[in-house]
Protein backbone atom coordinates (compact mmCIF):
# COMPACT_ATOMS: atom_id res chain seq x y z
CA UNK A 1 0.00 0.00 0.00
CA UNK A 2 1.22 3.50 -0.89
CA UNK A 3 0.26 5.99 1.83
CA UNK A 4 0.30 9.77 1.73
CA UNK A 5 0.11 10.96 5.34
CA UNK A 6 -0.66 14.62 6.08
CA UNK A 7 1.68 15.75 3.29
CA UNK A 8 2.49 19.46 3.08
CA UNK A 9 4.75 21.23 0.62
CA UNK A 10 5.41 24.94 0.77
CA UNK A 11 7.40 26.94 -1.73
CA UNK A 12 9.04 30.19 -0.67
CA UNK A 13 6.71 33.12 -1.16
CA UNK A 14 3.76 31.01 -2.37
CA UNK A 15 0.77 29.14 -1.10
CA UNK A 16 0.96 25.49 -0.13
CA UNK A 17 1.37 23.19 -3.14
CA UNK A 18 0.27 20.29 -0.93
CA UNK A 19 -1.95 21.13 2.03
CA UNK A 20 -2.31 18.35 4.63
CA UNK A 21 -2.95 15.78 1.92
CA UNK A 22 -3.77 12.22 3.01
CA UNK A 23 -4.92 9.14 1.09
CA UNK A 24 -3.81 5.59 0.35
CA UNK A 25 -3.49 3.56 -2.83
CA UNK A 26 -4.29 -0.13 -2.56
CA UNK A 27 -2.99 -2.87 -4.88
CA UNK A 28 -4.99 -3.32 -8.07
CA UNK A 29 -6.57 0.13 -8.20
CA UNK A 30 -6.65 2.46 -11.20
CA UNK A 31 -7.08 5.88 -9.61
CA UNK A 32 -7.61 9.16 -11.45
CA UNK A 33 -5.97 12.19 -9.88
CA UNK A 34 -8.02 15.19 -10.98
CA UNK A 35 -7.74 18.94 -10.56
CA UNK A 36 -6.95 22.14 -12.38
CA UNK A 37 -3.42 23.18 -13.29
CA UNK A 38 -1.68 24.15 -10.07
CA UNK A 39 -3.79 21.85 -7.92
CA UNK A 40 -0.67 19.98 -6.72
CA UNK A 41 -0.71 16.86 -8.90
CA UNK A 42 2.84 17.13 -10.26
CA UNK A 43 4.19 18.22 -6.87
CA UNK A 44 2.65 15.10 -5.38
CA UNK A 45 4.28 12.84 -7.97
CA UNK A 46 7.68 14.46 -7.48
CA UNK A 47 7.34 14.08 -3.71
CA UNK A 48 6.40 10.40 -3.97
CA UNK A 49 9.47 9.76 -6.13
CA UNK A 50 11.77 11.64 -3.75
CA UNK A 51 12.59 14.33 -6.32
CA UNK A 52 11.65 16.94 -3.75
CA UNK A 53 11.19 16.88 0.00
CA UNK A 54 7.94 17.45 1.79
CA UNK A 55 7.79 20.35 4.19
CA UNK A 56 6.01 17.99 6.58
CA UNK A 57 4.15 14.68 6.52
CA UNK A 58 5.14 11.24 5.28
CA UNK A 59 4.94 9.06 2.19
CA UNK A 60 5.20 5.34 2.94
CA UNK A 61 5.33 2.22 0.81
CA UNK A 62 4.07 -0.77 2.78
CA UNK A 63 4.87 1.13 5.96
CA UNK A 64 8.41 2.13 4.97
CA UNK A 65 9.86 5.41 3.66
CA UNK A 66 10.67 5.35 -0.04
CA UNK A 67 14.38 5.06 -0.75
CA UNK A 68 16.94 3.14 -2.81
CA UNK A 69 15.77 -0.20 -1.37
CA UNK A 70 12.20 0.08 -2.68
CA UNK A 71 12.21 2.85 -5.30
CA UNK A 72 12.14 0.29 -8.15
CA UNK A 73 8.62 -0.64 -7.05
CA UNK A 74 7.55 2.74 -8.45
CA UNK A 75 7.63 3.83 -12.09
CA UNK A 76 6.80 7.20 -13.58
CA UNK A 77 5.83 8.65 -16.95
CA UNK A 78 5.17 12.25 -17.90
CA UNK A 79 6.02 14.44 -20.86
CA UNK A 80 9.38 15.47 -19.38
CA UNK A 81 11.26 12.67 -21.19
CA UNK A 82 13.58 11.10 -18.65
CA UNK A 83 15.06 8.54 -21.03
CA UNK A 84 18.41 8.71 -22.87
CA UNK A 85 18.00 10.52 -26.17
CA UNK A 86 21.06 8.99 -27.82
CA UNK A 87 19.91 5.40 -27.20
CA UNK A 88 17.50 3.40 -29.35
CA UNK A 89 14.42 1.59 -28.06
CA UNK A 90 16.30 -1.73 -28.15
CA UNK A 91 19.20 -0.25 -26.18
CA UNK A 92 16.75 1.04 -23.58
CA UNK A 93 15.25 -2.45 -23.39
CA UNK A 94 18.66 -3.99 -22.74
CA UNK A 95 19.54 -1.34 -20.15
CA UNK A 96 16.25 -1.77 -18.28
CA UNK A 97 16.71 -5.55 -18.25
CA UNK A 98 20.00 -5.04 -16.44
CA UNK A 99 18.71 -2.46 -13.96
CA UNK A 100 15.22 -3.78 -13.15
CA UNK A 101 15.03 -7.51 -12.33
CA UNK A 102 11.26 -7.55 -12.92
CA UNK A 103 11.44 -5.85 -16.32
CA UNK A 104 8.68 -7.22 -18.57
CA UNK A 105 10.19 -7.68 -22.02
CA UNK A 106 7.02 -9.23 -23.42
CA UNK A 107 5.04 -6.12 -22.47
CA UNK A 108 7.80 -3.88 -23.81
CA UNK A 109 7.70 -5.54 -27.23
CA UNK A 110 3.89 -5.55 -27.26
CA UNK A 111 3.72 -1.81 -26.57
CA UNK A 112 6.51 -1.00 -28.99
CA UNK A 113 4.48 -2.70 -31.71
CA UNK A 114 1.20 -1.18 -30.52
CA UNK A 115 2.58 2.37 -30.70
CA UNK A 116 4.42 1.50 -33.94
CA UNK A 117 7.67 2.95 -32.63
CA UNK A 118 10.96 2.27 -34.43
CA UNK A 119 13.31 0.03 -32.47
CA UNK A 120 16.66 1.09 -33.97
CA UNK A 121 16.37 4.89 -34.16
CA UNK A 122 17.83 7.08 -31.39
CA UNK A 123 15.01 8.58 -29.35
CA UNK A 124 16.19 12.14 -29.92
CA UNK A 125 14.86 11.73 -33.45
CA UNK A 126 11.35 10.84 -32.25
CA UNK A 127 8.50 13.32 -32.46
CA UNK A 128 7.13 14.71 -29.18
CA UNK A 129 4.15 12.35 -29.31
CA UNK A 130 6.41 9.35 -29.95
CA UNK A 131 8.66 10.34 -27.03
CA UNK A 132 5.63 10.54 -24.74
CA UNK A 133 4.49 7.11 -25.89
CA UNK A 134 7.93 5.63 -25.29
CA UNK A 135 8.13 7.07 -21.78
CA UNK A 136 4.73 5.53 -21.06
CA UNK A 137 5.96 2.23 -22.50
CA UNK A 138 8.99 2.22 -20.17
CA UNK A 139 6.89 2.97 -17.10
CA UNK A 140 4.54 0.08 -17.87
CA UNK A 141 7.36 -2.36 -18.65
CA UNK A 142 9.62 -1.67 -15.68
CA UNK A 143 7.92 -4.23 -13.46
CA UNK A 144 6.80 -1.71 -10.83
CA UNK A 145 3.93 -2.30 -8.44
CA UNK A 146 2.87 1.37 -8.51
CA UNK A 147 2.75 3.13 -11.86
CA UNK A 148 2.50 6.94 -11.72
CA UNK A 149 1.31 8.62 -14.91
CA UNK A 150 1.31 12.43 -15.10
CA UNK A 151 -0.67 13.53 -18.19
CA UNK A 152 0.93 10.71 -20.21
CA UNK A 153 -1.20 11.05 -23.36
CA UNK A 154 -0.02 14.44 -24.58
CA UNK A 155 0.58 14.39 -28.31
CA UNK A 156 -1.52 11.28 -28.93
CA UNK A 157 -4.60 11.42 -31.11
CA UNK A 158 -8.03 10.50 -29.74
CA UNK A 159 -8.21 7.13 -31.51
CA UNK A 160 -4.78 6.05 -30.26
CA UNK A 161 -5.75 7.00 -26.71
CA UNK A 162 -9.03 5.09 -26.92
CA UNK A 163 -7.29 1.94 -28.11
CA UNK A 164 -4.62 2.32 -25.46
CA UNK A 165 -7.17 2.52 -22.63
CA UNK A 166 -8.59 -0.82 -23.75
CA UNK A 167 -5.12 -2.33 -23.93
CA UNK A 168 -4.14 -0.98 -20.51
CA UNK A 169 -7.27 -2.34 -18.83
CA UNK A 170 -6.56 -5.78 -20.26
CA UNK A 171 -2.82 -5.98 -19.64
CA UNK A 172 -2.51 -4.90 -16.01
CA UNK A 173 -1.83 -7.62 -13.48
CA UNK A 174 -4.13 -7.80 -10.42
CA UNK A 175 -1.43 -6.43 -8.10
CA UNK A 176 -0.46 -3.47 -10.29
CA UNK A 177 -1.69 -0.06 -9.17
CA UNK A 178 -2.00 3.01 -11.40
CA UNK A 179 -2.25 6.65 -10.31
CA UNK A 180 -3.22 8.66 -13.37
CA UNK A 181 -3.24 12.47 -13.46
CA UNK A 182 -5.30 13.60 -16.43
CA UNK A 183 -7.61 16.27 -17.76
CA UNK A 184 -9.21 13.78 -20.16
CA UNK A 185 -12.01 12.88 -17.76
CA UNK A 186 -14.52 11.96 -20.45
CA UNK A 187 -12.09 9.46 -21.96
CA UNK A 188 -10.98 7.69 -18.78
CA UNK A 189 -14.37 7.51 -17.04
CA UNK A 190 -14.76 3.79 -17.80
CA UNK A 191 -11.11 2.94 -17.14
CA UNK A 192 -10.67 4.16 -13.56
CA UNK A 193 -12.31 2.65 -10.51
CA UNK A 194 -11.54 5.52 -8.15
CA UNK A 195 -11.10 9.30 -8.45
CA UNK A 196 -9.44 11.87 -6.20
CA UNK A 197 -10.04 15.60 -6.68
CA UNK A 198 -7.34 18.08 -5.61
CA UNK A 199 -7.85 21.80 -5.24
CA UNK A 200 -5.04 24.07 -4.07
CA UNK A 201 -3.14 21.11 -2.69
CA UNK A 202 -6.09 19.72 -0.73
CA UNK A 203 -8.08 16.56 -1.29
CA UNK A 204 -11.59 18.03 -1.51
CA UNK A 205 -13.51 14.99 -2.78
CA UNK A 206 -13.13 11.34 -3.73
CA UNK A 207 -15.37 8.65 -5.15
CA UNK A 208 -15.37 5.15 -6.61
CA UNK A 209 -16.96 3.62 -9.67
CA UNK A 210 -19.36 1.74 -7.39
CA UNK A 211 -20.48 4.94 -5.66
CA UNK A 212 -21.03 6.69 -8.98
CA UNK A 213 -23.10 3.77 -10.22
CA UNK A 214 -25.25 3.87 -7.10
CA UNK A 215 -25.83 7.60 -7.59
CA UNK A 216 -26.62 7.14 -11.27
CA UNK A 217 -24.02 9.64 -12.48
CA UNK A 218 -20.78 9.43 -14.43
CA UNK A 219 -17.35 10.76 -13.51
CA UNK A 220 -17.51 14.02 -15.55
CA UNK A 221 -20.78 15.01 -13.86
CA UNK A 222 -19.36 14.20 -10.42
CA UNK A 223 -16.29 16.32 -11.19
CA UNK A 224 -18.40 19.30 -12.22
CA UNK A 225 -20.46 19.03 -9.05
CA UNK A 226 -17.53 18.70 -6.67
CA UNK A 227 -15.28 21.30 -8.29
CA UNK A 228 -17.97 23.99 -8.24
CA UNK A 229 -18.07 24.29 -12.01
CA UNK A 230 -20.44 27.02 -13.17
CA UNK A 231 -22.11 26.36 -16.53
CA UNK A 232 -22.65 29.25 -18.88
CA UNK A 233 -19.35 31.01 -18.15
CA UNK A 234 -18.53 31.36 -21.85
CA UNK A 235 -21.97 32.79 -22.65
CA UNK A 236 -21.71 35.32 -19.83
CA UNK A 237 -18.22 36.36 -20.95
CA UNK A 238 -19.47 36.91 -24.52
CA UNK A 239 -22.42 38.91 -23.26
CA UNK A 240 -20.08 41.12 -21.25
CA UNK A 241 -17.82 41.55 -24.27
CA UNK A 242 -20.78 42.58 -26.38
CA UNK A 243 -21.90 45.10 -23.76
CA UNK A 244 -18.40 46.55 -23.43
CA UNK A 245 -18.07 47.04 -27.18
CA UNK A 246 -21.38 48.89 -27.61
Amino acid sequence: MLEIQDACKYYFGSKAALNHLSFALHPGEITALLGENGAGKTTLFRSILGLQRLSSGKILLDGEPIGPHNLARLSFASSEHTFFGHLTAKQHRDFYKEVFPRFDQTRFELLLDFFQLPSNRPLRGFSTGMKNQFELLLALSQGADYILLDEPFAGSDMFSRSDFYKLLAGMLRPEETVLLATHLVEEVRYLVNRALLLQQGKLIAETTAEELEQQGIELPQWLRQESGYQPGRAARALEKLEEDTK
